[in-house]
């Protein structure tokens, strides 16, 4: 336990590929999401899935293990009542309750250095079930 504890603490790099990625979505709007996981072999956060810029939001969470943590960020764009277009992206960190402790101790200690890698993010949903993270409760927030 002691060991688990300490790497847990010491967090984890995140790779190259986390931030060009978010750039390109951000930027090129090339993808609408993208899911990150921690590889625990190498000690670091990669990119699991990117969604193409056709997917939705349907797709993101279907995306997202049931039995695992992830982070993840997704481009919401939306028309504002006086019809003005725009687009807020969300960080969304997803801790389902069938996930390992040690999972969620690692996707919360290591949530920040991710976080200071992708500049730029507007609102952060934390998710241990569905409906925490459902579309209407995204919608809600970026208005």
């Amino acid at each position: 336990m002691a060991m688990a504890f300490k790497m847990a603490t010491e967090g984890m790099s995140v790779k190259e590929e986390c931030r060009r990625s978010f750039m390109e979505m951000k930027w090129k709007k090339v993808h609408r999401y993208i899911v990150y996981k921690i590889d625990e072999g190498s000690r670091a956060v990669m990119v699991d899935k990117v969604g193409g810029p056709g997917e939705g939001y349907e797709d993101l969470a279907a995306s997202l293990p049931t039995d695992d943590c992830r982070y993840a960020v997704f481009d919401f764009d939306f028309v504002t009542v006086d019809k003005c277009q725009k687009s807020k992206i969300f960080f969304i960190t997803w801790s389902p309750a069938a996930s390992r402790i040690r999972a969620k101790m690692l996707y919360a200690t290591s949530k920040q250095g991710l976080r200071r890698v992708l500049e730029g993010v507007h609102y952060e949903v934390q998710a241990t079930d569905p409906t925490e993270m459902g579309f209407d409760v995204i919608r809600e927030r970026a208005k």
